[in-house]
């Protein structure tokens, strides 16, 4: 049986938010998209469930190349946060992860809701935060339970 590499070190670290060095460039009028409002209100209300991607840039100064979490660091400076939590990427595949990747799958979708409500974030809370109905939110967090023939 073949072993699959980890693109990531396992274990998160924090890392400041001033240490994070960007590896592109936002779209103009971000600040003011329905898309950033969320998610400022959803770190605002139930905190960082997903970790930044980052892969060191220069280990002296402490400085990290940001591949993935871009709209969410500005979130967590607009809301007075000085660092975030990271996973470390091996190497630089030369492109960011968010271009290569779908946006959110459902089973992403799933871990997500599940993690904040494993962290004591009530499902209502969730529904109101994300501004959906909160069966939609029991939906999501049960949906690995129903399509996996052995449950979680």
């Amino acid at each position: 049986m073949t072993k699959v590499a980890l693109g990531f070190i396992p274990d998160a670290i924090s890392v400041p938010l001033d240490c994070l060095l960007p590896s592109r460039k936002l779209p103009e009028g971000l600040l003011t998209s329905r898309k950033y409002r969320q998610i400022v209100i959803s770190i605002s209300e139930v905190g960082l469930i997903e970790p930044l991607s980052v892969l060191p840039q220069d280990q002296a100064a402490g400085q990290y190349l940001l591949l993935d979490g871009h709209i969410r660091v500005l979130a967590l400076r607009e809301l007075g946060h000085t660092t975030a939590t990271c996973l470390i990427a091996k190497e630089d595949e030369s492109y960011t992860y968010n271009t290569r990747i779908n946006r959110v799958s459902t089973i992403q979708e799933h871990y997500m809701i599940s993690r904040a409500i494993d962290r004591g974030v009530s499902p209502d809370k969730l529904a109101k935060t994300l501004g959906v109905d909160v069966s939609l939110i029991h939906k999501k967090a049960t949906y690995c339970c129903r399509h996996q023939p052995r449950g979680c």
